[in-house]
């Protein structure tokens, strides 16, 4: 028998690094060599030695301390702990996220231990020298982001496990027998994860919900809610509680409020909106400016606090708008009928009244509850009609009944009026540093089985502005009313972009012959409109808007005010949805109390609240994404032997992303797929170099496409690619 060969470098029998393990999870905690050894499951003389080696070694070093003889330990107050999250890549690693820390740290994937994407968590930075970059291992697991995982389920004889499509998701799920409940093979499941042993490779779950087989539309959608953990119906109880409300407008509740129902009111919303939660009154005053009331639904006279109902609708925070539903905030007996601004009846609604000269200068407010009786009801498309035509006859094929009708003269006026105010507004707000973001949505056309049979794109017209800046004058006076007394209250606030990704945006803009000037807050501003408005129309402007908002921080909640950057408003709210979000409704109650004479309400109290709806907001706004790349993928799958004319949207080391023009569906190009030379990615020019012919494949270049597979449960599609666009 031959000897193996002496192996150099490290000895396979050293144990210092697992004994530095043992000691900094148990820090402040002495051992002796033989717990260690115990520990390690090692029991034979040699390796005990060794141990008893390395502890002297690590001790000599000063990385352990001898406390008493034979005894050691790690003293936490020395050692590089922190509190942070777990970001996980699509490669089984992860990072390790500390606000402590300048950078996130990277964390291989056997420092781990069974820590998932997102998960709070205690962890050890180790120091490399100068040549690595530093490591950090997970110590403990203090909070799990998600316990609820979507997959499809694969059952054996005596056991069953769920894979998810999620990229960063790294395990699959086992479930024992007993736990299977109703699934069957392939099906798509809700499983809660219970436990995960030291030695499992994989968590033990139970499936909770059955789905339906993937691939299924209702399975897919109820899918994604479920994979952010949203709910797609209201509890039996909550849904009896709401319907036992009194809805009914009583003449003891008119005499607390305001009584507007006199005067010109009327609501712009989309053709197809259900609950309409703003409407906008107008009238010209002796002194010749002009009363705008912003009425907004009063949705916290009936949604009292304390109540199964206010604890439903503080649960989920938001409304979510998938493709083909909406999932409400509040059940339909609110937020269809007794909140809803329908015409032609009266309704309880809290305002913000403005008064406006012609330079729309607002020259005075009032807030406060009111009663309001709505004239008309218009869709963006018919105000839109009136601004463009002046005319008062609105055409059978943009009317919301399908029949063609005459406006009342006034109405006609008071919009028309309304959009000159609103454009002097708007122009003032981008003159102070406002950013013009009108991104282009992109919508489907569905037919009776949800399918989609068209796209289109939904475009910010005059009438979306002049609801737009009504909304925000409200939103800002109401902020700016409170803010300026010091009480508590719930802001909706925006940070300045980070330097680093304008650094970025630049890079990547300056292909296209772009660039931002960030010499100053205003320069920054000022250059960002510019871009917006450069790339309006062509064919790199979604890649470009994507861009640009990614370079910039995200909106969130909070009673801490550091002001609006995107809106350039020093004050800024949330108050005029109170419908689809709770922030709103916690603002509508602050500013009532404090009308009413309150103190300071408890700012931690209300922090929480906000950190909450942020939270829900933003996994709202991924099953939203999620929903319109599902879609996506179905159209495109009906649309397999087509050519695409598409944009390049993102090159990476495995391939090139492909935005295809026409419809905005976004798909991968393997770099093998690639047959017209041997390509290889360069970081530097951020595209991907033909090793034969030097050609470049980089960001904005056109070129054609074809489908090649459509994954409904991935939500991802993969492209051929067929050539370029010379």
């Amino acid at each position: 028998m031959s000897k193996k060969p002496k192996k150099f470098g490290k000895n396979e029998k050293t144990f210092s690094e697992k004994i530095f393990k043992i000691l900094s999870k148990n820090a402040n905690k002495p051992f002796n060599y033989k717990q260690i050894a115990a520990i390690l499951e090692v029991d034979d003389t040699k390796s005990r030695n060794e141990i008893i080696k390395d502890l002297k070694i690590l001790a000599a070093q000063k990385l352990i301390i001898e406390t008493e003889p034979g005894k050691y330990l790690v003293k936490a107050t020395s050692q590089k702990y922190y509190e942070g999250k777990i970001d996980m890549t699509s490669r089984k690693a992860g990072y390790f996220v500390c606000d402590e820390l300048e950078n996130d740290v990277f964390v291989p994937f056997v420092n781990l231990n069974h820590a998932l994407d997102g998960d709070t968590v205690k962890a050890y930075v180790y120091d490399r020298r100068s040549s690595r970059k530093p490591e950090a291992e997970v110590l403990e697991i203090i909070e799990r982001a998600k316990e609820e995982f979507v997959g499809v389920i694969d059952i054996q004889k005596n056991f069953g496990f769920v894979t998810t499509a999620n990229a960063k998701m790294y395990t699959d799920i086992f479930i024992p027998k007993n736990k299977l409940a109703e699934a069957q093979h392939g099906d798509v499941v809700l499983v809660k994860m219970e436990d995960w042993p030291v030695k499992a490779d994989s968590p033990f779950g139970s499936v909770i919900k059955v789905l339906g087989k993937p691939g299924e539309h209702n399975t897919e959608i109820h899918a994604i809610l479920a994979e952010y953990g949203l709910p797609y119906d209201f509890p039996i109880e909550v849904d009896a509680y709401a319907n036992k409300l009194d809805t009914s407008i009583t003449e003891e509740e008119i005499a607390k409020r305001r009584d507007m129902r006199k005067i010109l009111t009327f609501t712009i919303d989309p053709k197809d909106a259900k609950d309409f939660d703003d409407a906008l009154s107008f009238q010209v005053l002796d002194n010749g400016n002009f009363e705008i009331g912003v009425h907004i639904a009063d949705v916290s006279h009936y949604l009292q606090e304390g109540t199964i109902l206010d604890d439903e609708a503080y649960n989920r925070a938001t409304s979510v708008y998938l493709v083909d539903r909406v999932v409400p905030m509040l059940p339909e007996v609110l937020s269809n009928f007794a909140c809803s601004l329908r015409p032609n009846e009266e309704k309880y609604t809290f305002s913000a009244i403005f008064q406006l000269n012609k330079k729309a200068e607002v020259v005075d407010s009032w807030f406060g509850r009111t009663i309001i009786y709505s004239d008309q009801r218009f869709a963006y498309e018919e105000a839109q009609s009136i601004i463009e035509t002046k005319s008062d006859i609105i055409p059978a094929e943009i009317s919301h009944t399908g029949k063609e009708y005459q406006v009342p003269a006034e109405i006609v006026s008071a919009t028309l009026k309304m959009d000159e105010l609103a454009k002097i507004l708007r122009r003032k707000r981008m003159t102070e540093g406002a950013i013009s973001f009108d991104k282009v949505e992109v919508k489907f056309n569905l037919n009776e089985e949800a399918e989609p049979v068209g796209v289109f794109f939904k475009v910010s017209k005059d009438a979306n502005h002049l609801i737009e800046e009504f909304m925000l004058l409200a939103n800002r006076k109401v902020a700016e009313f409170i803010g300026k007394q010091k009480k508590t209250f719930i802001y909706r606030i925006h940070d300045e972009p980070n330097e680093d990704k304008l650094i970025n945006l630049q890079t990547v803009i300056s292909k296209f012959g772009y660039s931002i000037n960030m010499k100053s807050k205003q320069d920054i501003s000022k250059s960002l409109n510019n871009l917006l408005n450069e790339v309006n129309g062509k064919k790199e402007q979604n890649l470009v808007d994507t861009l640009t908002i990614r370079s910039m921080s995200k909106a969130k909640y909070s009673t801490e005010n550091i002001g609006h950057y995107g809106l350039a408003f020093d004050y800024y709210s949330h108050f005029t949805s109170p419908i689809r979000r709770y922030p709103d409704v916690m603002v509508h109650r602050l500013l009532q109390f404090y009308l009413d004479g309150g103190k300071s309400a408890d700012a931690e109290i209300f922090e929480e609240k906000c950190a909450h709806s942020s939270n829900m907001e933003g996994l709202a706004a991924q099953a939203e994404r999620d929903s319109v790349k599902y879609m996506q993928v179905k159209y495109m799958q009906d649309h397999k032997d087509q050519e695409f004319l598409g944009v390049i949207s993102g090159v990476t080391e495995w391939g090139i992303y492909v935005e295809i023009i026409e419809n905005k569906c976004e798909g991968m190009v393997r770099i093998r797929e690639i047959k017209e030379d041997y390509y290889t990615f360069d970081e530097k020019q951020y595209a991907l170099v033909g090793q034969a012919t030097q050609s470049i494949l980089q960001l904005g270049d056109e070129v054609f496409v074809k489908v090649k597979s459509a994954d409904l449960v991935k939500k991802q599609l993969d492209f051929h690619f067929i050539r370029r666009n010379e």
